[in-house]
């Protein structure tokens, strides 16, 4: 697969997607033919072994990337404070992926707010090149366009530091009405759309609406500002969530389909031939 930019979900196995992955030795190997990157959620709640992350390596290849996030220990438990320790371990752990890292996946909570900002500036400083991280802010105050977000975005550009831009008003615009959107939306947090210029990799969150066709419009948007970041030789990293993370591959036919009629000879995704019609699971 060569796609001009990095698309993938936030893990790399569901029950749901057997069918529509082409076969191969483990999970993340048959994800890997599909998408070239995957969201880290999996070390936020625990952090792997060495051994596993040297297995993980051996299951995908070279032009894939790992957005790992950092432990909940430090980003949410210790807001990014005497933390040292904790990320010198982090790395040592997750080092056989070194050539397969992406940006780390900085997720801090709403309780970090702009207090806490000289935290994230040491601990960006901290992290050895060229491993390079991407922040996600949750706080309201870092979109409010007021103080707290201009020292926080000239902050994150004077690094080359992106900052994720998580899109949640597809999700939020589906009425409650069933047990797993309800769940969705208590989970995710409901901020405005803040895109940082600069010239770092644009990481963008997308969250859908659980009817997948109501996503086209919601999509349509960032098929333009995608596209255009292609023509501009960028990179950007563009996940795609779902409520019922089954339906994750078949909003990834939908934005793919949408994409390709704005990128000249966009390849189609290579699921398997078995893979359900769009809506069908």
């Amino acid at each position: 697969m060569a796609l001009p930019y990095f698309l993938g979900c936030p893990q790399w196995q569901h029950p749901a997607w057997n069918s529509g992955l082409p076969s191969g030795k483990s999970p993340l190997n048959r994800y890997s033919q599909v998408f070239n990157c995957v969201e880290g959620n999996t070390t936020f709640y625990a952090t792997p072994s060495r051994e596993q992350c040297q297995q993980w390596r051996l299951q995908v290849p070279d032009d894939f990337r790992f957005l790992l996030k950092f432990s909940h220990l430090i980003t949410h438990d210790r807001l990014l404070s005497g933390v040292d320790a904790g990320m010198r371990d982090f790395l040592e752990v997750v080092a056989p992926l070194e050539d397969v890292l992406g940006p780390f996946l900085l997720q801090l909570p709403a309780a970090f707010g702009p207090q806490h900002l000289n935290n994230l500036w040491r601990f960006v400083d901290a992290l050895p090149a060229p491993l390079e991280c991407t922040v996600e802010v949750r706080n309201s105050a870092f979109f409010s366009k007021g103080e707290a977000e201009k020292a926080l975005n000239r902050g994150l550009r004077e690094r080359c530091v992106s900052r994720v831009c998580m899109d949640t008003r597809a999700l939020f615009a589906a009425t409650p009405d069933n047990e797993i959107t309800i769940e969705a939306q208590r989970k995710k947090p409901r901020v405005p759309v803040h895109l940082l210029p600069g010239d770092a990799a644009p990481v963008i969150r997308y969250i859908g609406h659980p009817d997948l066709e109501t996503n086209r419009r919601y999509l349509a948007p960032w098929v333009e500002r995608v596209a255009n970041w292609i023509e501009e030789g960028r990179r950007p990293y563009f996940f795609l969530h779902m409520p019922d993370i089954g339906d994750a591959l078949s909003l990834t036919e939908i934005w793919t389909e949408l994409l390709s009629k704005r990128v000249d000879e966009l390849e189609p995704l290579h699921f398997n031939e078995k893979q359900p019609q769009i809506g069908l699971f």
